[in-house]
Formats: C-alpha cells, structure tokens, sequence
C-alpha cells in the first residue's frame, strides 16, 4: 500500500475548564476499599487501563490546551472508544480565528494500535480520502500531534507511575471518584505499555524535553478513569523553545456501542498535503 506518512502539525490550545467539581466528603460507605486505594495509589493507578478493558467501550470527550504566540486556544473533541479492540474515533474541533469563525472543518480521527487516520486533514487531500500517520514515527508519539490524546494511551501512560498521592474523593458529572496526582516516566510507561501503543510512547520517552509527565487522574469505583489530564514538555523545532501542553481526557457512558472501522487501502490518500 503506498502512501505518505505525515507529521501532523501541533495545534495550540489553550486554558479551559472541561468539567465542573465538586468536592464532597469521604463516605464511611465501602471503607475498607478506600483504605486500599490511599495505601497503595500507584498500583491503583497501574490497573487503570485493565479497568477501561474491562469495561469494554466508553463516550470520549477531549480538550488540548497551549499557548502560542501570546495567543490561548483550545482543541476540543468528541467521540467513543473501544478498548478491547484498541480503537476509537473523535470529531476533533481546531480553535476560531480571532474574527470567531472556524478556520477548519472539524477533523474526524480514527485511532488504532500505532496508526492515526484523519480525514478533512488539510488543502489538497480529497474529501473521500483519508491521511494515514504512524504514530511511533512522531516524536511525540502522537501524544500531542493529532490535537488529542488516544484515551487508551492516556491509560496506559499511567503503567509508568513511579510516584503518586490519594488526595480524596470528590464528584464529578455526579459521580463519586478519588482524586490522584502524580508523575509518570514516560520510558517505564513504554516498556509496561501494550503492543501498539509501545512504540509510540517510546519515540515521546525520545522526543519530549523532559521524560517525567505530572497528570492528576479521577477513578471511579469500579478503578476505570473519569477524568485524566496530563501536562507535556515538548520541544518546538520551529521557535527553537520547550513548549507547555496540557491534554484532558474525560469518559463516560461506560458500555455505548461503539462501531469504528478503519479505512480499506484504496481511501487512504497518498499524495502530497497542503501545510
């Protein structure tokens, strides 16, 4: 199959609040499971990602924040995931022009083990067609390039937790979850990580300006992520700076159907794209 691998263009994204939290006291209800979770936030923390398998599918609702150029934008976007199979899609939404009217058409992306497909990519790419991206050839390991980050991946850096705090249950949505805070080592993560989502995060342990990524994290009972936001440091190549990205990731409505499938060869464009 020939086609042209594409380094997407990082979009900046700026300062948002994506949910509203409320903070509640600590239930004498289920006790002994909360005594667990604050012993041991780290191994809490490893399980995550078994617990969206588990689980099976989920809605998905994103939101990636930077500052570029003295200017805050956010991408925003939404979708569903199926973690058995390791895929997923998401309407991704690129930030106003100053005027306030949409500088693209919403990006629809299909997420797979190792692969991003984009379609509405940019000028000169069909509107049938799709761009294909392999994601471990990213030095970020599309952790940042596709304006979202993968849910799954999102879980899966937490395999690579080295430090962590329980901080409390709180609610979120209205629904009851504890609060983690802590760092992962993005190597550590890539060597626990799944097929598929390995080498991606070995070529971010590469290409990130530090290896250590702060995130807070919101389980919910059942251990499956709620909300998770992660804070890189990625090197611009462009400006010659390191660059701050903040990537929030929220899940919900736990056992949606989910119908994804991935384009056949003959729709993958492989011509030259626009920037």
């Amino acid at each position: 199959m020939a086609q042209r691998q594409h380094r997407g263009r990082t979009v900046a994204a700026g300062l948002m609040v994506c949910v509203c939290l409320g903070t509640g006291g600590c239930s004498r209800t289920g006790s002994a499971a909360e005594d667990a979770r604050a012993a041991d936030p780290v191994e809490t923390l490893h399980r995550a990602a078994a617990a969206l398998v588990d689980a099976g599918t989920s809605k998905a609702s994103t939101s990636m924040e930077m500052a570029a150029g003295g200017t805050r934008v956010t991408i925003r976007g939404e979708g569903d995931y199926d973690y058995r199979r390791r895929i997923g899609r998401l309407r991704v939404q690129l930030p106003q022009t100053p005027a306030g009217t949409a500088e693209h058409r919403p990006i629809t992306e299909l997420l797979a083990p190792g692969a991003l497909f984009m379609k509405n990519r940019g000028a000169g790419v069909p509107a049938d067609k799709w761009v294909r991206v392999d994601t471990a050839a990213l030095s970020d390991g599309n952790l940042v390039t596709g304006g979202a980050t993968d849910p799954y991946t999102a879980a899966e850096l937490l395999l690579g937790t080295r430090t962590a705090d329980y901080l409390g249950r709180t609610r979120l949505a209205g629904v009851e979850v504890r609060h983690y805070r802590g760092t992962v080592d993005l190597a550590a993560a890539a060597k626990a990580a799944s097929k598929g989502v390995r080498e991606p995060l070995a070529a971010a342990a590469k290409g990130f300006a530090k290896g250590e990524v702060p995130f807070d994290a919101y389980l919910d009972d059942q251990g499956r992520i709620r909300k998770i936001r992660h804070r890189f440091s990625f090197v611009n190549d462009r400006e010659k700076g390191t660059v701050a990205v903040a990537s929030t990731t929220l899940l919900y409505g736990f056992g949606t159907r989910v119908d994804v499938r991935l384009p056949a060869s003959e729709d993958i464009y492989a011509g030259k794209i626009a920037e």
